[in-house]
């Protein structure tokens, strides 16, 4: 791959020319470290070399002449020739003039000059100075095309944050690692959350202190790499330093004005190990690079008091009653002389009723004030957690090459491990409700989510010369898994029998990508062709493993699990059913578990020339095909035309494909969803071959097809150090895979019906080709570099982006659901909302980076524009207006080992706007700011603290 970086500098700078006396000297980085590989060129000619393992060079010259000198990852640098020795120094940060890997196959393209817009983020500069740890909120503070915040309430959710690129979904962007595809998780999002029912790519797995730097591509790529690649690609370049132990603490906390249930203070405590550290293998340049890190997150809740009602009058009786050491699982007996006598003494009128049917109706008045004051508590001991859920995990990364020979023969690999465990909490079960069991729980419960995340992933190949032709193959291994422990909860439905802590089973997914890639750049023809192609076999599997029975079962009151539609669950005095299964999220029954696969070959061109200096073209096709359901053939067309030095113009047309998930496919399960009320559902997700589908006329699933267009200008003013990147886009989507509203029974015994009750459940919903989406948008970057006198450099970066999606055409439903007017279930207004404007359309990152020998002064601005909250009512759509969040950090380096740091995220403690009363969403205090449209989150303002330590 070096031999491609040098290529690659010689192209860009156009170099030909004579050599003469010669000189010695070292390459070295800021702090001293030689780099090996860098390459050294006189200005205006061909010759040139590069420099040893020791960072040393030696080349002919004549004095005066100059020397450009470069490396990847580094500023390159011009320096005239003025003695025989000469030492250089590079600055690091990655300009958008090196050679990019992603978007184009050409080994000597870089960003100013690809087709396609493609942003390169330096990590080793960011994880020096910016408050995030994880590379989600990294990423979502950096590149004003991506999005992605913490979700609240909403399963699994909570411990896996949803991502984007240019307002599309989590799952219409591919993500490479060194150029490998990665695997997806496991998780499909079925809550009340952006990106509803889509897969996506778990980037928290991947350890941010093992990442040299990430490529953004912000276009379509289906043609070059396949699936998912719709909105974008992300590639994610992995660390080759060598000699070089760096570890990073870092630790912080929300200082806020609403931290702890708005009351103040500090909450959400972060904690964050890292280290990376390289080791030279043979002669040639090979490494083996490990990186890894551990954190703890805490949770942190903003909801400040819970306003509707928690007692009625019968909570009153069973306080009564406990209180004299009664057991109260007696009270729910046809025999209510028990329950008149603690009526009766507990002080509560009668009104002569002495039956069942007339006690429910006086015993189900509200007692929620004089019950507090009886119980010595507050509102407040009955909030949810609504904010971030609590994590703690670690993850391991290795990046190994080992070059075989003298001609570029390489085996490489690289391999990742991460554990995760979280915890998060849903509604509280109050003891009003038929949901709590009150005799377990007198006070109501608050249920929990625990998760155990897994993931592993390997990949290994080997790539060398055959004859002219560079040949890659390689093979990419990646499993993700994801499986429930429900706590402090409770089956309702078992009465005294119901354990409190429950295995409810889960869910993984395995991928398997086999690739063989060869490319061959010719010199000689037209002013450089590259021809590349390549083949990929793809197997993919999904399953689901049930828990254990009482984590999905209904029970009758004599503890018999219920089979049949004729039984008849448990109930609570007021004769309503108590829900069965574990409270939060029911486990996966036995009829749910399932192991699914399928494969997919590919086949690919590509072909990129420079007819002349000033034009280049490129053209990809793809074909491939599912086991599953079919074929599909994709290409794409792109050009670049050099107006002048200093301006590019740009465009690309693109068709692109999304085969549906596996887990879309096949994931089927009942799910507690809350309403805008806070008013529980079962809901039983039904696979789309099932009977429930076909009853209501919903058809099996097929891929998603898209064609946009794309066209930009990239300029520099060199006179102003000063790099302008514009590109505008349109994407249009057809048959898009939406996750839809929930078709409850007739309550008339039909067959839906009974199936719904087999479930568990009481409504359904299912995946589905539902709709057609056009996406249009623009997107500017500005970066500006210069110096300050002698010892301090100012970088800055203006990028922002302006977007946005919307439903055209009619809605793509069967007929026996417009015969049945379920149009608006089959894709229901808040479907729309998450899809239009749940996330902001526009978004602008200004990032400033001051920094000397001795300080590095980080300021960034992010400005958030407005969303809406998702709601199935227009009347309830509240929109919540734009924000500014600022960033600011201090480092110093106290010795050349040794930085510490010290700075804060969201400096002035920006909220959202908070939810108003008028709007109906408050959910009776539960939600003073939404937990379905999401800016930024809701944490307020992060303090922390940073030591990084690195010894070479």
């Amino acid at each position: 791959m070096k031999k491609y970086y040098f290529i690659a500098v010689i192209f860009v700078f156009g170099m030909v020319g004579l050599t003469n006396a010669q000189i010695t000297g070292s390459v070295l980085d800021e702090e001293g470290t030689p780099l090996p590989g860098a390459s050294i060129v006189i200005k205006g000619t061909t010759t040139g070399t590069t420099t040893d393992f020791d960072g040393n060079f030696t080349i002919e010259v004549s004095m005066g002449d100059i020397l450009v000198v470069s490396y990847i990852g580094f500023e390159t640098l011009e320096v005239t020739v003025n003695n025989t020795v000469m030492n250089i120094r590079l600055t690091s940060g990655v300009a958008l003039s090196e050679v990019i890997i992603v978007g184009s196959r050409n080994p000597n393209r870089t960003a100013t000059e690809s087709t396609v817009p493609v942003d390169v983020i330096d990590m080793t500069e960011l994880n020096n100075v910016a408050p995030q740890v994880n590379l989600n909120q990294i990423l979502n503070y950096v590149a004003p095309s991506f999005t992605s915040n913490t979700q609240t309430i909403s399963d699994g959710t909570d411990h896996i944050d949803p991502a984007s690129l240019r307002g599309l979904g989590p799952d219409q962007v591919l993500v490479l690692i060194n150029g490998k595809r990665r695997h997806t998780s496991s998780l499909i999002n079925v809550n009340g959350t952006f990106g509803r029912g889509s897969v996506g790519t778990d980037l928290n797995a991947i350890p941010a202190a093992a990442i040299q730097r990430i490529e953004v591509l912000r276009d379509g790529a289906a043609a070059q790499y396949g699936s998912d690649a719709i909105a974008g690609v992300i590639n994610i370049i992995l660390n080759k330093n060598v000699n070089e132990l760096t570890t990073t603490v870092t630790t912080g906390a929300n200082f806020t004005k609403n931290a702890n249930d708005q009351t103040g203070g500090v909450d959400g405590a972060t904690t964050n190990l890292s280290a990376s550290y390289g080791i030279p293998l043979g002669d040639n340049g090979g490494f083996i690079n490990l990186s890894g890190d551990f954190d703890v997150r805490e949770d942190y809740s903003r909801m400040k008091e819970w306003e509707g009602t928690i007692f009625n009058l019968y909570n009153t009786v069973e306080r009564v009653a406990s209180s004299d050491g009664y057991d109260i699982a007696n009270l729910l007996d046809d025999d209510v002389a028990d329950v008149i006598q603690y009526t009766d003494q507990a002080g509560i009128d009668r009104n002569g009723a002495t039956t069942k049917e007339d006690l429910r109706t006086i015993l189900g008045a509200d007692a929620t004030t004089t019950e507090l004051a009886a119980r010595g508590q507050q509102r407040s001991d009955y909030n949810m957690r609504v904010g971030q859920s609590a994590l703690r995990g670690g993850r391991l990364f290795a990046n190994f090459s080992l070059p075989l020979d003298d001609i570029g023969t390489t085996l490489y690999s690289f391999a990742g491990i991460s554990s995760r465990t979280g915890n998060s909490a849903g509604f509280y079960r109050l003891p009003n409700q038929s949901r709590t069991y009150t005799p377990a729980y007198i006070n109501g419960f608050l249920p929990e989510i625990n998760s155990n995340i897994k993931d592993q992933s390997l990949s290994i190949g080997i790539k060398g010369m055959v004859g002219d032709w560079n040949v890659d193959l390689s093979n990419t291994y990646g499993k993700n898994s994801f499986l429930y422990t429900i706590g402090n909860t409770f089956n309702a439905s078992m009465q005294n029998a119901s354990p409190t802590f429950f295995d409810a089973g889960g869910f993984s997914f395995l991928q398997n990508t086999s690739n063989l890639d060869i490319t061959q750049f010719f010199e000689d023809v037209m002013y450089g062709l590259n021809i590349a192609f390549g083949a990929e076999y793809r197997v993919e599997n999904y399953d689901i493993v049930a828990g254990e029975e009482p984590s999905y079962a209904q029970y009758t009151a004599n503890g018999q699990r219920i089979t049949l539609a004729s039984q008849q669950p448990s109930q609570d005095f007021f004769g309503n059913s108590r829900p069965g299964g574990s409270q939060v999220f029911p486990g996966f029954a036995p009829s749910n578990e399932l192991s699914r696969g399928r494969s997919s070959v590919a086949g690919y061109f590509d072909v990129e020339a420079d007819f002349s200096e000033a034009f280049l073209a490129s053209f990809a096709s793809r074909y491939e095909n599912y086991s599953d359901f079919g074929g599909t053939i994709n290409f794409k067309l792109a050009g670049r035309f050099k107006a002048t030095d200093n301006l590019n113009i740009r465009g690309a047309l693109n068709t692109g494909f999304r085969a549906p998930s596996l887990h879309q496919i096949n994931f089927n399960s009942t799910s507690t969803i809350f309403d805008n009320q806070g008013n529980p559902q079962e809901v039983g997700t039904f696979a789309n071959d099932s009977r429930a589908a076909k009853l209501l006329g919903i058809p099996q699933l097929k891929e998603e097809t898209s064609q946009s267009v794309s066209l930009g200008l990239t300029a520099k003013i060199p006179d102003a150090n000063l790099t302008i990147t514009v590109d505008g886009y349109f994407v249009k989507i057809n048959d898009r895979v939406v996750y839809t509203g929930q078709f409850s029974g007739p309550g008339t015994g039909t067959e839906l019906d009974n199936l719904l009750r087999q479930a568990n459940a009481t409504a359904a919903s299912f995946f589905a080709n539902a709709i057609d989406t056009e996406s249009k948008g623009l997107d500017i970057v500005l970066t500006h570099r210069t110096d300050l006198g002698a010892n301090w450099r100012l970088k800055s970066d203006l990028a922002g982006t302006l977007s946005k999606t919307k439903k055209v055409g009619d809605i793509n439903a069967s007929e026996v659901l417009r015969n049945a007017g379920l149009i608006d279930t089959y894709f229901p207004e808040d479907s729309r909302v998450y899809l239009e404007e749940a996330v902001p359309r526009t978004k602008i990152n200004l990032s400033n980076s001051l920094t000397s020998d001795k300080f590095i002064i980080f300021l960034r601005n992010v400005y958030f524009g407005e969303v809406t909250e998702a709601t199935t009512t227009v009347a309830n759509q509240q929109v919540f207006g734009t924000k500014l969040v600022t960033d600011l950090s201090v480092g110093y380096k106290a010795t050349d080992a040794l930085t510490l740091t010290i700075g804060a995220n969201n400096l002035f403690d920006i909220y959202p706007d908070r939810a108003k009363d008028e709007f109906g969403n408050r959910s009776d205090g539960r939600f003073d700011w939404s937990r379905r449209a999401q800016q930024f989150g809701i944490g307020g303002r992060f303090l922390f603290a940073r030591v990084n330590f690195t010894l070479k």
